[in-house]
């Protein structure tokens, strides 16, 4: 049998993030052969991940990325089963260190077939879960370009958002801030009225339209009071006519005007867990 070293143990245990013991084993097993030990902990990981594959994933990190000038971002959740494996130090440096990669690949696919440390992603995470012994997916994955791009993280890492703006103007990264904020907050449906999917407008009216039936409101009324709870429905929903939430008399897009007249919010991303 091979002379296994804990200078061994411990170089496997640092490239992998496995147990001591796994990673001995793993060594024993491999007869000392390092690039065979990193390849049976990747196997017991697939293991695992086929033994775990129905099992909901819906704990984890979210994590947003922007480029060093501020013109693209990213937003990708690093998701697991537990709570407590979401809130593991190691779990969410793994979480920003696949985020920086991800700032460099267009999609889902790319990213997870890039190289991560001598691996695809896609074998990271497998090797992760046999590690780790939950399933580890990476869940949300959402891009946005602008001329400027900004992005808040709410505490815990539940929920991530990126914000584009218009223009790159003075205080820009505020108002990107405080506008990934409210987008974190109140979970608006679409940007603004024309990017609400038919679907939910028409669902919308028809329930405004059941309840005016119930409250024995005339049926010719009843397009036109809908339409008026429809306009509610936008504002309560919709991103630039929101009431701020750092100040309620104005809204979204009155508060970004503030700062420069001609800036408006173009774009936004939001992925939450749980």
């Amino acid at each position: 049998m091979a002379n296994i070293t804990a200078a061994e143990v411990n170089k496997l245990r640092q490239t992998t993030g496995a147990g001591m013991m796994d990673c001995k084993k793993a060594l024993v097993e491999a007869e000392g052969d390092f690039d065979k030990a990193i390849e049976i902990l990747r196997k017991k990981g697939q293991k695992v991940a086929a033994n775990r594959a129905d099992r909901d994933s819906s704990e984890g990190a979210a994590i947003a990325k922007v480029n060093d000038d501020n013109t693209s971002g990213v937003i990708i959740s690093l998701n697991c089963e537990t709570d407590f494996v979401a809130k593991n130090d190691s779990f969410v440096t793994l979480a920003n260190e696949l985020a920086d990669l991800a700032i460099n690949h267009d999609t889902k696919e790319a990213f997870l077939a890039s190289d991560f440390k001598g691996m695809s992603v896609q074998d990271k995470l497998t090797e992760q879960t046999g590690v780790i012994g939950e399933k580890i997916e990476i869940g949300g994955f959402e891009r946005l370009s602008a001329p400027f791009v900004g992005s808040y993280i709410h505490a815990g890492n539940k929920i991530a958002v990126l914000t584009g703006l218009s223009a790159s103007v003075d205080g820009a990264d505020v108002v990107a801030k405080d506008v990934a904020m409210q987008a974190a907050a109140m979970n608006p449906v679409a940007l603004n009225e024309e990017g609400v999917d038919q679907s939910i407008i028409d669902k919308e009216i028809e329930i405004a339209k059941d309840q005016l039936r119930q409250e024995g409101k005339p049926e010719a009324m009843l397009d036109n009071i809908a339409k008026g709870k429809l306009n509610r429905f936008f504002k309560d929903n919709t991103l630039v006519n929101q009431d701020f939430i750092k100040d309620s008399k104005q809204s979204v897009a009155q508060y970004v005007k503030s700062v420069d007249p001609n800036l408006k919010v173009t774009g936004f991303k939001r992925v939450a867990l749980g």
